[in-house]
């Protein structure tokens, strides 16, 4: 179970990466939807916007893997992270209201995903004593 108050999910329609961090580290969950991503494609003059409907199953999924962090910074392609984004306020207010921000990002690697968490949420690493002495003088 993870132990740190901030998580960042980089989500889009055919997985999602979770990772909650902090100054000792950070943990990663991956998942993927139950269902393939379908492509729909829109004609001209059809009802409908062309857009598959989102996996509830799978933003189930990924919102008990960020349920007990304290702030959640959502970033992805497209619109999955928007409508994570929207499920979370919507059907779970509660976890809806720990969204920090919504941000656009391609697909950056799993470290640049950590790395960008960090800065975003000011997390320090943790420094250890040098040898040297006290630093006073």
């Amino acid at each position: 179970m993870p132990t740190h108050f901030h998580a960042i999910v980089w989500i889009d329609h055919s997985q999602a990466k979770v990772f909650h961090v902090g100054r000792s580290g950070d943990d990663e969950i991956v998942m993927h939807p139950h269902l393939p991503t379908k492509h729909l494609h829109h004609k001209a003059g059809s009802i409908g916007s062309g857009h598959a409907a989102p996996d509830k199953e799978f933003l189930a999924q990924v919102m008990n893997a960020v349920s007990d962090a304290g702030e959640i910074l959502i970033i992805g392609p497209a619109s999955a992270k928007t409508e994570f984004a929207k499920y979370l306020r919507e059907q779970h207010s509660k976890i809806g209201d720990r969204i920090v921000a919504v941000e656009a990002a391609d697909h950056p690697s799993d470290r640049e995903i950590v790395a960008y968490a960090k800065q975003y949420f000011k997390i320090a690493p943790v420094r250890t004593a040098s040898a040297g002495g006290s630093g006073r003088g």
